[in-house]
């Protein structure tokens, strides 16, 4: 299944808002797969020096990524397919 990037900045979000962030994240994912639409939240990376976040997601496209995050009310700067290289 393809992965999906998502791309935001979050200035002056505190410790505690990025893990609600990624429970929302999370959260919105498995309802929606519940629901049919295939969407899984894999993990974000958070870049402090400059409140950068991406979040990675497998989903079969773009759309169905945008809409888990609006659900969620989660901002977004944009939605890229990428490559996950894990070993």
């Amino acid at each position: 299944m393809p992965v999906f990037a998502v791309q935001r900045k979050l200035p002056g979000i505190s410790m505690e808002d990025l893990g609600n962030a990624q429970k929302a994240a999370i959260d919105t994912s498995n309802k929606f797969s519940e629901q049919g639409t295939s969407v899984k939240y894999i993990r974000s990376n958070f870049y402090p020096a400059d409140s950068k976040c991406t979040c990675l997601f497998e989903a079969n496209n773009a759309e169905d990524v945008k809409k888990v995050n609006e659900d969620a009310s989660l901002p977004f700067e944009a939605i890229e397919e990428v490559l996950d290289l894990n070993p």
